[in-house]
């Protein structure tokens, strides 16, 4: 089957649709990916990909003015996108450089006879806008080509949890503009269940949702072994009784990881000895790191070890207690599931959690940690205290707990078995 995906974000960027697009190629799939320029998440274009560099290059095709490259055996063709850079107009510029420019290389594979597949697939994270390539593409000659939006995020909702007012202008364009981008999916594929309220209730869209939870990548179902040198680096050897902790991922406003650096100094000041180390860069990293000078905990009870390739991460998982997972308190951004859930459940350790919605209730269900409710750091410190304090039987059966979970609803041959029959 030839399959075209669409996405602002793909390798060497680290999102979990790098390994749903290798996999299918793997398995005979003809995989073509469109995406941009790979910046996130510290917002700077990553070396070797400067536009400039890339239309000197053999593989710039200029028939539809993309540069042309081959990852794993998927064909990825990328447009020209500006970076995301600091700042709210920089962000605007980045995602609307993607439509734009994505657009204009679509209006030309449309035309070339090598570009014809059978299904398309929206990778959606934020924003939404970038599914119009896609709705572009599918128009005239390939109208009979089926149409999958699979939503990670929801629009216009996202942006009202980075500030915008739902009584903006702004939003309102964007209401209008998302639920017509939603409306010209044939089927919308939902990482969360509980989008499909959001879709009905407030878009008002009478859509085919599927809910197809994300996997974790395979390297986190594996006991990896820590490497020697980074164990020492982390200072996480456990001699002295201290709790290890542990934030991976995107440090943004979303992920509120204040709530955490405000926790952590609460169990400190009450003399328990906890190490919360954070794995991650983001648009909200500076701030995070003045904060904890606030707080006086700056690589002391908090560690920061920046932004690391996907296959680094099990040596930092392996030599934590437990996962943290926050997110902001929003009705809307408690629908989501953040795909860290699924990674930290994969690896079968605790999780502690400021968070409500989805993710709280899972947390919950599974067994398999603490959840507080969101932004409230008193309460995370409390379950946060309550986790140190627990015997050691309590501590393995939430391992077994959290595992177990994982792969009864989030594993890989889950995800592949219903997928393919989405696409079939």
């Amino acid at each position: 089957m030839r399959i075209l995906f669409v996405c602002q974000y793909f390798y060497p960027e680290q999102f979990r649709i790098n390994d749903v697009c290798f996999k299918l190629q793997k398995e005979g799939h003809e995989v073509t990916v469109l995406t941009g320029l790979p910046n996130y998440p510290k917002g700077e274009i990553f070396e070797g990909y400067e536009w400039e560099i890339l239309k000197r290059k053999s593989e710039y095709d200029k028939r539809i003015g993309a540069y042309i490259e081959s990852i794993n055996g998927v064909k990825v063709i990328r447009a020209f996108m500006h970076p995301r850079h600091k700042g709210t107009k920089k962000l605007a510029l980045n995602y609307l450089s993607f439509a734009i420019e994505a657009t204009k290389v679509a209006k030309k594979m449309k035309k070339d006879e090598e570009y014809n597949f059978d299904k398309i697939i929206v990778v959606q994270y934020s924003p939404v806008t970038m599914a119009i390539p896609a709705i572009v593409f599918k128009k005239g000659k390939n109208k009979c080509v089926p149409l999958y939006l699979y939503s990670f995020d929801l629009w216009p909702e996202s942006i009202v949890s980075a500030g915008i007012s739902k009584n903006s202008m702004v939003y309102k364009v964007l209401k209008v503009a998302s639920k017509w981008i939603y409306s010209k999916a044939d089927s919308i594929w939902m990482s969360s269940k509980n989008f499909e309220k959001y879709f009905r209730e407030v878009l008002d869209l009478k859509c085919d949702c599927k809910y197809l939870p994300i996997y974790a990548e395979k390297l986190f179902t594996q006991n990896a072994e820590a490497d020697e040198k980074l164990e020492k680096d982390v200072n996480c050897d456990g001699k002295d009784n201290t709790t290890n902790l542990l934030f991976a991922g995107n440090i943004g406003e979303m992920q509120s990881v204040e709530t955490i650096l405000e926790a952590i100094a609460i169990v400190k000041n009450k003399g328990y000895k906890v190490v919360c180390h954070i794995v991650g860069d983001g648009s909200a990293f500076e701030k995070i790191q003045i904060l904890a000078k606030k707080l006086d905990i700056f690589e002391k009870e908090v560690k920061f070890h920046g932004q690391h390739p996907l296959q680094d991460m099990p040596k930092f998982y392996s030599m934590t207690d437990a996962f943290l997972v926050t997110l902001k308190k929003d009705e809307v951004v408690s629908y989501t599931l953040p795909g860290k859930v699924q990674s930290y459940m994969a690896y079968g350790k605790p999780i502690l959690g400021a968070i409500d919605g989805e993710a709280y209730m899972t947390i919950k269900e599974a067994q398999c940690g603490y959840a507080a409710s969101a932004e409230n750091a008193v309460e995370l410190a409390k379950k946060i205290i309550s986790f140190i304090e627990q015997d050691e039987e309590s501590y393995a059966q939430q391992c077994i707990n959290a595992r177990k979970y994982y792969d009864m609803h989030f594993s890989e041959e889950a995800f592949f078995d219903k997928f393919n029959r989405l696409i079939t």
